[in-house]
């Protein structure tokens, strides 16, 4: 074990063999042996206005499509959308509005009276319908 440890630590280190490796920085010099058809970035100011508003139409969509997240679009969609639910129904069932009157306590009552049928002390009059009311109503 100790033969081993000591020989590896007698050894030269060798750079790491990770993708993540820091590589030398290119010399700004082209370093491959096919030229270029065109010049990157193309001059601007030598470009027709038709050939300007071309090559901004292609990068922009490419941008675009480039950075699209669609999974985090649709997080983000459905928290707002869960957000803005949750305060509207909070303002408008629960929040004291500290007025005389509650500004939307009819919707309130209408909600509360709806929810109202499953409530515990309203269990015994959703067992024993009311038979003669449900045939006369005919």
């Amino acid at each position: 074990m100790f033969p081993t440890l000591i020989r590896r630590m007698a050894e030269l280190p060798t750079a790491p063999k990770l993708r993540n490796a820091t590589m030398k920085p290119l010399t700004g010099v082209y370093n491959s042996r096919f030229k270029p058809k065109k010049v990157w970035p193309p001059d601007f100011s030598k470009l027709s206005q038709k050939d300007q508003f071309r090559f901004e139409r292609r990068y922009k969509r490419r941008v675009k499509l480039a950075t699209a997240r669609p999974r985090w679009d649709k997080i983000v969609r459905l928290a707002q959308l869960f957000s803005v639910t949750s305060v509207l129904i909070y303002s408008l069932l629960f929040m004291d509005w500290n007025t005389k009157e509650q500004p939307f306590q009819g919707i309130r009552d209408k909600i509360w009276g709806a929810l109202a049928a499953f409530s515990p002390e309203q269990r015994h009059q959703r067992r024993d319908p009311d038979i003669e009311a449900i045939t006369n109503a005919k």
